[in-house]
């Protein structure tokens, strides 16, 4: 076995209790092992990315105990692909989160994180939904502690709203996976994809129960709606580095939509045959509206970036909702460059707020380095809109292109195009707020009682600026990653194979 494949998961729940325990009091010990971690962790996920590039799928079995009877990891193309996308904006939100010293706020923050990733990556490795069940929970605690680190009455309760929805989430996880287990005798997803695949539609009672239910958990997770309503207070109230890493948390839930309901409920499953593709398009297109109304009625910055997530979510999920190959593909590189895109306004946000000491979206003197500042802003702005030239653009280009079936076009391109059109005026109206009516104001004068914030340094700077080099690059590389998420939905639907790499008696990897 390649037992670099659970690297991922280990290496953080190794080193989440060391910072933890013996470094709490250290800030500068806990700085050195984390970003060495999350250095480590980016290396390991290329190197299992440059292991499944030929189209493998690789099995790691715990103890070697043979699937379904014992845990087993698995990696293929999506979830190298998800664990890359984590490991790079966990390095650079780290890096953006010690800059701004964000991380000296409280003695958790360094484990937490660490603990966070643990939880990404074993979702994003799993092969059977109980132990998918168990690193959501692991999610669930540590982005608790990183919601509320620093403090703030506001941050609590949206911090508390937060756990309450996600509480619900994990009981009715429990139920779903219940039922599953009742009905077929095993939670392993290859497993599953067999035995639901041979249940016929008079016998599939439960297993449509618990379809219906894992469906409404991971909408929960993805924020769809109509369960939507957890994401902008969270994401608006936690700290700037946390919501920029919380970028990835909705893809957890996407991802494991994807996942789940392609390989065990998924196309030509007589049992579960359009469940998930009825309920999934239309809550798809509310979430869209829901997010670019918000975007143009916010009155603070933070909750109008939330907002503009929320819609990102929509039309990521619009192409998942087609449950095809072409769809799913463009729900791929779309579901990168949103993640990267999104983190990427969370800390351009950071830097303007603390230099403004509000978010409210209302002129104010302009600040030290302005011109910079409405740079950074502009690019990732019309990155996350979905303008040229960066990669939104693209994606939803690739978007509209897979939804032309007669029956959801309409829907689907008017929900997408009105969306982004409200989007973009939304954060117009806000850059202009920001940065252009500030300069018609006189400029701040320091005081004693007063001083003027300082200057961005480099390192505070280069996140933000990296995150914006990435987006710029998938544009240009978009052939490339094109093709790459091509041969990923190709593999996602070939569910044999899948099955045949998990259940088969020789090792793989």
């Amino acid at each position: 076995m390649n037992h670099w494949i659970i690297a991922p998961v280990v290496l953080p729940a190794l080193l989440a209790p060391i910072i933890g325990f013996v470094m709490r009091h250290d800030i500068g010990l806990a700085r050195i092992f984390s970003v060495a971690g999350a250095v480590a962790q980016a290396a390991i996920a290329a190197g299992l990315f440059a292991a499944v590039a030929g189209g493998e799928v690789l099995t790691y079995r715990l103890g070697d105990w043979p699937a379904p009877f014992g845990i087993v990891l698995v990696l293929d193309h999506l979830s190298a692909l998800m664990l890359v996308l984590t490991a790079v904006l966990a390095l650079i939100v780290l890096a953006h989160a010690i800059a701004t010293g964000w991380d000296a706020r409280g003695q958790h923050f360094h484990a937490l994180y660490q603990f966070q990733l643990m939880g990404l990556s074993g979702a994003f490795l799993t092969g059977d939904i109980f132990n998918l069940f168990v690193f959501f929970e692991v999610l669930l605690i540590a982005s608790y502690g990183l919601m509320i680190h620093g403090g703030g009455r506001d941050r609590l309760r949206a911090g508390l709203q937060y756990v309450v929805m996600n509480l619900v989430g994990s009981t009715l996880f429990l139920f779903a996976l219940g039922a599953l287990y009742a009905s077929t005798g095993t939670l392993n997803i290859a497993d599953l994809a067999q035995r639901v695949q041979a249940i016929g539609v008079e016998s599939s009672g439960i297993v449509r129960v618990a379809t219906i239910l894992l469906m409404m958990v991971f909408a929960l997770k993805a924020a769809l709606f109509p369960v939507q309503f957890w994401l902008p207070g969270t994401y608006a109230n936690a700290p700037a580095p946390v919501a920029a890493l919380f970028a990835i948390m909705t893809k957890v839930g996407a991802y494991a939509i994807i996942r789940v309901h392609t390989v065990i409920f998924g196309p030509g499953i007589e049992a579960t045959s359009g469940l998930a593709e009825t309920w999934l398009f239309p809550a798809a297109i509310v979430t869209v509206a829901i997010g670019a109304l918000g975007v143009l009625g916010a009155r603070r910055l933070m909750p109008l970036i939330a907002f503009a997530v929320l819609g990102s979510v929509g039309t990521m999920m619009l192409a998942v909702s087609a449950f095809s190959p072409k769809a799913m593909s463009a729900a791929l590189y779309y579901l990168v460059h949103s993640t990267l895109a999104a983190a990427a306004l969370f800390m351009v946000a950071d830097l303007v707020v603390r230099r403004r000491t509000s978010d409210i979206l209302r002129p104010r003197p302009p600040t030290l380095q302005n011109g910079l500042f409405a740079a950074l802003f502009f690019a990732v702005a019309i990155g996350l809109a979905g303008m040229p030239p960066l990669s939104g653009f693209l994606g939803k280009l690739l978007v509209l292109d897979a939804l032309r079936a007669p029956g959801d076009m309409a829907w689907a391109w008017s929900a997408v195009l009105l969306g982004s059109l409200l989007t973009i005026v939304g954060f117009a109206r806000a850059g202009s707020t920001l940065f252009w009516k500030s300069t018609s104001l006189p400029a701040p004068v320091a005081t004693d009682d007063a001083p003027l914030p300082p200057r961005a340094g480099a390192l505070e700077v280069a996140p933000s600026m990296l995150a914006v080099a990435l987006l710029a690059a998938l544009a240009v590389f978009a052939g490339p990653m094109a093709r790459f998420t091509d041969a990923t939905a190709n593999q996602l639907f070939d569910r044999q194979g899948y099955v045949t790499s998990v259940l088969g008696s020789e090792e793989k990897g």
